[in-house]
C-alpha cells in the first residue's frame, strides 16, 4: 500500500527556500485544531492540546489504512499565533498569546471517520483531557507570504521583523490572517540551531 507524505505532495506549502519570502497560494485545507492560551512553554494547556491533536491524528492514520486503504504520513504540527494587542504578541509576552495548535487531516478524512476517531480515543485509558476542545473544521488562507527558518523558535524575531517592515511594505502587501508556523522538526530530538520552521503570514494586496 502507497504512503502518502504531504510534505513531498504539497513541496510548495512544505517546504519554501530559506534565504528570501515567496509567495503562494495555499488551498482550503482540513486540520484537526484545539484553540488556547498562554506561553507555550509553559502553560500547561498547550501540552494538553498537543496531546488531544496527536492522539486523535494517529488513530485517523490507522483508521484510514485499515477502512480506506489510504496510508499517509500524520502531517506535522502546525501553530496558529496572535493576541488581543499585537503589540503583546511582536514584544514577545507569551504569556497574553493566543493559539489554534493544528495538524493537517487529509481530504478524505470524513467527519464519520473523526467521530469514530475521537470515540477510540475517548474509550482510553488516560484519554486527553483536551479532546472536548478538540474540532475537525477547514481552514483557507490564501494568498501567503513564506520562508523556511533554520535555527530555534527564539531567534525568529529578525526574519519577521524583515518581513512585516521590509518586504511587505516594498511588495504593497498587507496582512490578511494570522500567523502560522509549522513545525518540521522534533524539538526533542533536534538541536535548537537546527530545527527547521515554515514561517507564513497571510498577505493580501495594499
Amino acid at each position: 500500500m502507497e504512503k502518502t507524505d504531504f510534505k513531498k505532495t504539497l513541496k510548495n506549502l512544505y517546504q519554501p527556500g530559506r534565504k528570501d519570502f515567496e509567495l503562494v497560494e495555499v488551498p482550503e485545507m482540513q486540520f484537526l485544531m484545539v484553540d488556547g492560551t498562554g506561553n507555550p512553554n509553559t502553560a500547561p494547556a498547550y501540552q494538553e492540546a498537543l496531546e488531544a491533536l496527536y492522539g486523535v491524528a494517529y488513530k485517523l492514520k490507522f483508521l484510514s489504512k485499515k477502512q480506506l486503504e489510504r496510508d499517509y504520513v500524520v502531517p506535522p504540527l502546525e501553530g496558529l499565533w496572535w493576541a488581543e494587542d499585537m503589540g503583546a504578541f511582536t514584544a514577545g509576552a507569551k504569556d497574553d498569546w493566543l493559539w489554534t495548535m493544528i495538524i493537517m487531516a487529509p481530504d478524505w478524512i470524513t467527519a464519520d471517520l473523526y467521530q469514530q476517531a475521537l470515540d477510540v480515543v475517548v474509550a482510553g485509558k488516560e484519554p486527553p483531557i483536551a479532546l472536548d476542545k478538540l474540532r475537525l473544521e477547514r481552514y483557507a488562507e490564501g494568498l501567503s507570504a513564506q520562508i523556511l527558518h533554520i535555527g530555534s523558535y527564539a531567534d525568529e524575531a529578525p526574519t519577521l521583523s524583515r518581513l512585516h517592515h521590509e518586504w511587505m511594505p516594498q511588495n504593497g502587501l498587507d496582512f490578511n490572517g494570522k500567523h502560522h508556523e509549522i513545525y518540521l522538526s522534533d524539538p526533542r530530538r533536534v538541536a535548537p540551531e537546527k530545527l527547521k520552521t515554515v514561517l507564513r503570514q497571510p498577505v493580501k494586496k495594499m
